[in-house]
């Protein structure tokens, strides 16, 4: 028990170092780049700390466990605008630039529903589906490139060391390795969690719902919170939107894409509903103010919490069974 205790603050430890490399090389490949940190955080940063989920989802549909695939996906980005975003909330409100936030969530909503495809194929997602999703996320990087490369690139640079001011190059290996550094700390994060909670006794369902699932967006809550802290809300924000779109068109393609899988009933009439909620409701939060402030921070803990309740509590297979 006492090693995995230390594996596990190792990789705490780990996930604060990968999260620095990694907005601290993004930020300075904004400004060289011409574009917002906004972009990056949702494309280099936002792709990069979903790396553990990309891994849990595909291994886990390869090994005949679809539900923990797709459950993955959908409980991560719910986890991500919830707990990830209230928690942050907590330690300093939030600014929000309104300019381009709107259209992105918006985005995010869109695809956020666009699993129910499946429902055209008995509620699998083929690999007509993966290739599909695949191709627009392909589609959403050009865009969104283009979209912020007209826009007026951040003039107030990030506050970084001089020996952190390197050129393109530099920064994109500060970014690769901050990328590989979340990856495999992630992945000690969630193995020594599991063998702590089988230790203490925990039932697999609830390792599954809190550990694996808030383990896997261990990644996102260190890196938007470095960069909430750095002053780069709109790298932490990008992060949290680029990571769920690529949640469903990256992930949920390559899995459909690898093998097909199957969508069970109960994502389909409840959690998919409720992330898609959630999604939207990023809209009037945002807007509101300017800003997503500590009052706001707890409504989205508590929304995450009414969540756990709901399914530690049965209650969305039971909706399940009733249709």
């Amino acid at each position: 028990m006492w090693s995995s205790l230390v594996l596990l603050l190792v990789s705490l430890v780990l996930l604060t170092l990968g999260a620095e490399l990694l907005v601290r090389g993004a930020s300075i490949l904004a400004l060289r780049a011409g574009v917002s940190s906004f972009f990056v955080g949702m494309t280099i940063v936002g792709f990069g700390t979903s790396t553990p989920e990309l891994a849990t989802s595909i291994f886990a549909a390869l090994d005949g466990s679809p539900e923990i695939a797709v459950g993955n996906v959908v409980g991560s980005n719910i986890a991500n605008l919830t707990a990830i975003l209230g928690a942050i909330a907590l330690v300093s409100p939030i600014a929000v630039r309104a300019g381009s936030i709107t259209r992105e969530v918006l985005l995010l909503v869109a695809v956020t529903s666009l699993p129910y495809a499946a429902l055209a194929t008995q509620g699998i997602l083929d690999r007509t589906i993966g290739i599909a999703f695949l191709l627009g996320l392909l589609g959403f990087v050009w865009w969104s490139y283009r979209t912020n490369r007209t826009s007026e690139p951040d003039a107030d640079a990030p506050t970084v060391p001089a020996g952190w001011r390197g050129g393109v190059a530099w920064n994109g290996v500060l970014c690769l390795g901050g990328i590989a550094v979340l990856a495999g700390s992630s992945r000690l994060l969630v193995d020594s969690a599991v063998e702590l909670a089988t230790h203490w006794g925990v039932s697999e369902l609830v390792i599954g719902l809190t550990i694996v699932a808030m383990g896997t967006s261990a990644p996102e809550l260190v890196t938007s919170l470095v960069a909430q802290i750095r002053g780069r809300s709109d790298l932490g924000l990008g992060n949290l939107v680029g990571s769920g779109i690529f949640n469903v068109l990256g992930i949920l393609g390559a899995t459909a894409l690898l093998q097909p899988t199957q969508i069970s009933p109960q994502i389909f009439r409840f959690d998919l509903p409720v992330a898609i909620l959630v999604a939207a409701a990023m809209l009037p939060i945002m807007r509101s103010g300017r800003s997503i402030n500590r009052a706001e921070g707890i409504v989205l803990l508590a929304a995450f919490v009414l969540y756990t309740v709901a399914l530690y509590q049965g209650w969305p297979a039971a909706l399940a069974a009733a249709g």
